[in-house]
């Protein structure tokens, strides 16, 4: 039986989780450990990306007029590069999503 996704993650990370545990065979302690905080990162970078796309990638101090990026892009960052580290951690080869390079004709 198929290790079940822990109940915190977000019902995209589960869905992971279950493809990922059903699909490479994780089934190990550690295995799981990885994967688990894999996912974690990336329900981390997804909550990032909905205040980014709510509030914009950049904040504006009303009192200087000085504009910084929104704390929630390093966020982001972080939690992305976390992910691909647990993923390279797990040895996971995950084809890119369509050709790479430009379309024909460009």
């Amino acid at each position: 039986m198929a290790a079940k996704a822990p109940a915190h993650l977000s019902a995209e990370a589960k869905k992971w989780w279950n493809r990922v545990v059903k699909e490479f065979e994780v089934d190990d302690t550690a295995g799981l450990m990885v994967l688990q905080q894999a996912l974690e990162a990336f329900d981390r970078m997804r909550q990032a990306q909905e205040i980014l796309a709510a509030e914009g990638l950049v904040i504006r101090n009303e009192a200087t007029g000085m504009v910084r990026a929104h704390p929630a892009a390093k966020i982001e960052h972080d939690a992305r590069m976390a992910l691909l580290r647990y993923w390279k951690a797990l040895g996971l080869d995950i084809e890119p999503p369509g050709p790479v390079g430009r379309p024909p004709g460009r």
